[in-house]
């Protein structure tokens, strides 16, 4: 972050004087800085926010005693952790650019929120990006319009987590931040909430392993689900035996980890 805040005080006075007087800078130089300095301004504007998290809960837990704050610890891990994850999904391009910014936001809110959504999360965002590289060229040769790598952008990335999201952010407003056991005598609106965000989860895992896995493997054409008429492969309702037993396979997986992460962070269930 400091090289890039001196790179950014070095090169800006250069880009604007390029801008006003029409220098002949190269056109790759001046997006490449330009590029640099809006992520510099997003990752302050993301660690601002994120403090104010810290410091609404602090201040919600003071005044409201059954609120638990966000420990100091938390917040370094929901900050730290989804921009490494981030990163290293630009640099592999499993993410494009706004798709990396998208993931970090989503990233924040449901690590922040229980560490049990981040796993989840974790696990879909890399079974995903591995099965979408996954037998390319066969997919490429099925697909006209398959993109190479699989980047995903902020739309995709939004139309996956906005409503896990959402999910993490109520169920802080319920109960605070923290991992509680799914207990419906106990907490019944936070237990709610954490199983709708489990569902939505494996419901994108399952969709995303399905339309990865089954065209690949499957040796029928997909049936339409409405009518069971044959359809071309990518057709929208298409579906195959190897495609359901795969969304099975993806949902289980997410649940797993879900699961796996109640047992190390929750001291006891019911």
């Amino acid at each position: 972050m400091i090289i890039f805040l001196r790179n950014a005080i070095y090169f800006l006075p250069q880009l604007l004087i390029s801008f006003f007087f029409m220098t002949d800078l190269d056109v790759s130089i001046c997006k490449k800085y330009i590029k640099m300095i809006t992520n510099i301004v997003i990752m302050s504007l993301i660690i601002c926010i994120s403090l104010a998290f810290w410091i609404l809960s602090m201040t919600a837990s003071t005044y409201y005693g059954n609120l638990q704050p966000i420990s100091p610890w938390r917040w370094l891990f929901s900050v730290v952790v989804p921009v490494l994850i981030a990163s290293n999904g630009f640099e592999k391009k499993s993410l494009d650019h706004s798709g990396a910014l998208g993931g970090l936001i989503v990233g924040f809110i449901l690590t922040i929120a229980n560490f049990s959504f981040f796993t989840s999360l974790l696990m879909f965002f890399l079974s995903s990006s591995k099965l979408t590289k996954w037998k390319g060229e066969i997919k490429k040769r099925l697909d006209s319009e398959y993109k190479e790598g699989g980047q995903r952008n902020w739309i995709q990335v939004f139309c996956n987590g906005a409503v896990p999201t959402e999910l993490a952010l109520l169920y802080m407003i319920e109960s605070g931040p923290g991992e509680i056991p799914i207990d419906f005598s106990k907490q019944h609106s936070a237990s709610w909430l954490c199983l709708s965000l489990l569902a939505a989860l494996a419901c994108c895992a399952g969709d995303t392993w399905a339309s990865e896995i089954g065209p690949v493997l499957s040796r029928s054409p997909p049936r339409l689900i409405t009518t069971w008429e044959k359809v071309p492969v990518g057709t929208n309702g298409g579906v195959t035996i190897v495609g359901l037993v795969s969304s099975l396979l993806g949902g289980t997986f997410v649940g797993i980890a879900y699961f796996l992460t109640q047992l190390v962070f929750v001291n006891e269930f019911g």
